[in-house]
């Protein structure tokens, strides 16, 4: 990869004029007219006076002075990279690389095709991924969509980049609210379970705490029959399975819609018998203590709440089953990255859970992150389950297809599609504008419902994106690509500004992934996306000037596509050639 070249050539640059013990860094200009690469290591180093720099007879009073000191060093490299280098004061480096260099890069993408972009830098490395876990009993919301994808994405990219990738679905099947859901069940359905949808279970769910509100009784009668399920009660047992069994059902029906599939899928109840192990370990370690009847682990000293093992009446927590799934994790997977993509009103659980676990030696604290999502809002505000506000995620792609056939109808590239192909192409693009516009945002940040924004045809959407890939694909269809634009034809300012954005594709990869951050992919897909648009409206392809040309265009089209079609699959859309 350039940028790792660079930064070799860099760092020998630097230990030539005697600074040493810097690592250099490297950013894209927002402006390309800034170069294509630019570093601020001059500003970083300026001020250290060692070796060779301190008997310089030109004294470097500024950064300015330093970045001059490093390009003319640089300059004597001479790689055949390079197309201009300079220092920017304050005591930044710009740097251009030749179009030439950049037009191997096609050849490069059009050699590797799927597997263009990806690298072997996980290799040897094992990654838990813990994403989707929806709560048996009730539908898959939309809300909860967001750990799905962004789950499945850097599933995809841990996996792009070398690491043996595994996905773990943590199955929300246990705790107080399925005493809340038996109550409900025998109170206002006769305790039988026949006959009920995961819809029903919901309505429960929200009848139970609307009657709660007037009777407050009823809190603890749920907390009674949780115990109750705990202690292997029949009757309990037999409702729980029941419910567990039907969302499945759902659950599975919506991840084979949403083309997600995960590696394993373990509820919180397989725990139920590993839990002593880590108990007693933290028994063995002293960590544990008894307060007011309950065990805890006190983490006052990193000013969190204690870690409740056990309840004061005996009863176990989430909290403990966590911490024995990480030990079970670790003894079968023995991962040296675990990442868990749940909601950020979590924050504070995975804190105290990677602090403890860190305490037992299940691992150490940086082997562990949260990757914490913001909301999807509605405009009506937030969604809650208890009160019965949720968007079913199956309403929302139903009305998704709807939409995406009113594309269809309207895109040049999908004249001629049969009845089945259209019915195959909208639910594609329903389902990949819902996938996108979630991608789209920062983990972090809440999000805002909008249906226009997910299908916008000019903007940052999922079927821009595909429609793209579907007009490179009507291109080269027409078109047999050859291979004489190695003869280095004369490019327009609209070919050089497509060349400049492609061969940053595997180093956006990389730090999407090690940000944990897709939307990164996203935002380059689009902007790549924008600039071929750009291109095709403004150059003849099938009918360039001359043969040159032509071929030329077409490769740029071909390796265009591409990158496209390898970014969507990592982000979990699919690349349609008919749209």
């Amino acid at each position: 990869m350039i940028r790792d070249q660079i930064i070799a050539d860099l760092k020998e640059t630097l230990e030539k004029i005697g600074v040493m013990g810097f690592e250099p860094t490297l950013e894209h200009p927002v402006q390309m007219e800034h170069g294509d690469y630019s570093t601020n290591i001059a500003m970083v180093a300026f001020g250290v006076k060692t070796g060779l720099l301190d008997k310089r007879e030109t004294a470097i009073h500024s950064p300015f002075d330093l970045a001059q000191l490093i390009v003319n060093e640089y300059k004597k490299i001479k790689r055949d990279y390079l197309e201009e280098i300079e220092p920017v004061k304050p005591g930044f480096i710009n740097l251009w690389l030749k179009t030439d260099y950049l037009s191997t890069e096609l050849a490069e993408v059009l050699k590797a095709k799927e597997s263009y972009g990806s690298a072997k830098i996980g290799q040897g490395k094992t990654v838990i991924i813990d994403y989707s876990s929806p709560n048996i009993a009730k539908p898959f919301g939309i809300g909860h969509l967001r750990s799905t994808v962004i789950g499945q994405a850097l599933y995809n990219l841990y996996r792009f980049l070398g690491w043996k990738t595994i996905g773990d679905n943590h199955l929300g099947d246990w705790g107080t609210q399925f005493g809340k859901l038996i109550v409900a069940i025998k109170k206002w359905h006769q305790g039988e379970t026949q006959g009920l949808q995961i819809e029903d279970l919901e309505k429960l769910y929200v009848r139970f705490h609307e009657e709660a509100e007037k009777d407050p009784t009823l809190e603890e009668e749920a907390r009674t029959w949780f115990k109750k399920l705990e202690d292997k009660d029949k009757e309990a047992q037999k409702i729980w399975q029941d419910c567990i069994a039907l969302s499945l059902r759902e659950f599975n029906r919506l991840y084979q819609l949403l083309d997600v599939k995960i590696d394993f899928a373990y509820g919180e109840s397989f725990y139920q018998d590993k839990m002593e192990a880590v108990i007693n370990e933290a028994k063995k370690q002293k960590l544990a203590v008894l307060s007011d009847g309950a065990l805890i682990i006190d983490l006052t000293n990193l000013k969190m709440p204690p870690f409740m093992l056990l309840k004061s009446d005996g009863g176990t927590t989430y909290q403990t089953r966590d911490l024995a799934c990480i030990a079970f994790r670790k003894e079968n997977w023995h991962p040296d990255l675990y990442l868990y993509e749940v909601g950020a009103d979590q924050t504070l659980h995975f804190r105290q859970l990677f602090s403890v676990a860190s305490k037992l030696g299940l691992g150490k604290p940086e082997q562990f992150v949260h990757i914490g999502h913001g909301l999807i809002r509605l405009p009506s505000g937030k969604m809650s389950t208890r009160q019965g506000k949720t968007v079913h995620l199956e309403e929302v792609l139903d009305e998704a297809v709807s939409r995406s056939e009113k594309i269809i109808d309207q895109g040049e590239t999908g004249r001629g599609l049969t009845p089945e192909e259209k019915k195959e192409v909208s639910l594609a693009v329903g389902i990949g504008a819902i996938k996108y516009f979630d991608l789209g945002h920062h983990f972090s940040t809440d999000i805002l419902f909008d249906w226009e924004k997910m299908f916008q045809l000019e903007g940052n959407s999922g079927p821009y994106l595909q429609y793209t890939y579907a007009r490179c694909m009507s291109v080269l269809k027409k078109a047999a690509i050859g291979h004489e634009f190695f003869q280095k034809a004369p490019r327009a300012p609209e070919e050089i500004a497509i060349l400049r954005t492609l061969y940053k594709f595997p180093e956006i990869v990389i730090l999407a992934a090690q940000t944990y951050s897709p939307n990164l992919l996203c935002n380059f897909l689009f902007d790549l996306a924008q600039k071929y648009n750009l291109f095709y409206n403004k150059l003849s392809i099938l009918k360039a000037e001359n043969p040159k040309l032509r071929a030329q265009r077409l490769v740029l089209t071909a390796a265009t596509s591409q990158i496209i079609k390898n970014g969507l699959n990592l982000l979990g859309i699919k690349a349609l050639e008919k749209m």
